[in-house]
């Protein structure tokens, strides 16, 4: 047993402050339901919880038509899906944040907590992909973006230095015809982390129209969430099918880097992206 510091800063400047001077040991509290838990199994040492659910920015939740929303690192994933505006406009976040954990850890967790644990089989980081997100990081030399991504780079590791820490989340405004849908599989419904999560967005030139932009990313199936542009871009200029919905796919199939572990094998991973592609894709085009 050892005493841990907590500490409740009420505005960015303080928080970068505490960040900066207690050094890897200080972690922010954006929800906590992975970090608590990691540090009571020892995989994580902190020296001093910094909770973000009182900095006005974290907390932010918003729609501008011209800017898009803006979303808080520490904004509750309740509050996601039950925004009107959010469920219209980025109907791929609604699929992620209504399935991480039960109601009691959607009350806590966060979407930007999900994205600073930087688990290659975090739910909501496919969708902030196919929704074009960028991540605000403040810090002491300033302020930073960063496309969501280029925020992870490997297993529990993320762009992140000395001091800084995420603000919020930028998801620019969704074009016309735009359509966006998350899915993942798990082994059984008592498993919580996917084996395989595929993430896509369309948008056409007119409802029964060509394509004329298109996203796909995959979850579970790399060191960090992998974004397939040749996917998307295969799909720009063509009619909506199954036939090119399966070719790309097959692009994502061979984008994908997936291992052998408990919660699946290496092949059924690499099956279940090509699959769960072909359904995202399918989900994006109804929702337009």
């Amino acid at each position: 047993m050892r005493a841990i510091q907590y500490a409740a800063p009420r505005s960015l400047d303080d928080a970068i402050a505490i960040l900066q001077e207690v050094g890897p040991k200080a972690r922010i509290l954006a929800g906590g339901t992975d970090l608590i838990v990691q540090v009571g199994a020892n995989m994580r040492d902190v020296d001093v919880f910094v909770d973000g659910k009182r900095i006005p920015e974290l907390m932010e939740l918003s729609f501008d038509p011209e800017r898009g929303l803006t979303l808080g690192a520490a904004v509750p994933c309740y509050r996601i899906y039950e925004d009107a505006t959010v469920r219209k406009h980025y109907p791929a976040l609604v699929d992620a944040a209504s399935i991480i954990g039960g109601t009691g850890i959607q009350g806590r967790a966060s979407v930007g907590g999900n994205l600073c644990n930087s688990g290659p089989a975090a739910d909501s980081t496919p969708a902030l992909i196919v929704c074009s997100a960028v991540a605000r990081i403040a810090g002491p030399e300033g302020e930073r973006e960063v496309p969501v991504e280029a925020f992870c780079t490997g297993p529990g590791r993320n762009v992140l230095e000395r001091g800084e820490l995420l603000v919020s989340l930028r998801l620019p405004p969704p074009a016309s015809h735009t359509g966006s849908r998350y899915l993942r599989f798990i082994p059984r419904n008592e498993m919580d982390i996917a084996e395989v999560g595929v993430g896509a967005s369309l948008t056409l030139a007119q409802p029964g129209g060509e394509i004329t932009a298109a996203r796909i990313a995959l979850g579970a199936v790399g060191p960090t969430p992998l974004f397939v542009p040749d996917a998307g871009a295969m799909l720009v200029g063509q009619m909506p099918s199954e036939e090119v919905f399966g070719v790309a796919a097959g692009i994502a199939q061979g984008a994908a880097l997936p291992i052998t572990d408990i919660r699946g094998t290496a092949d059924h991973r690499r099956h279940l992206v090509g699959v769960l592609t072909r359904r995202a894709l399918r989900g994006a085009l109804e929702r337009i």
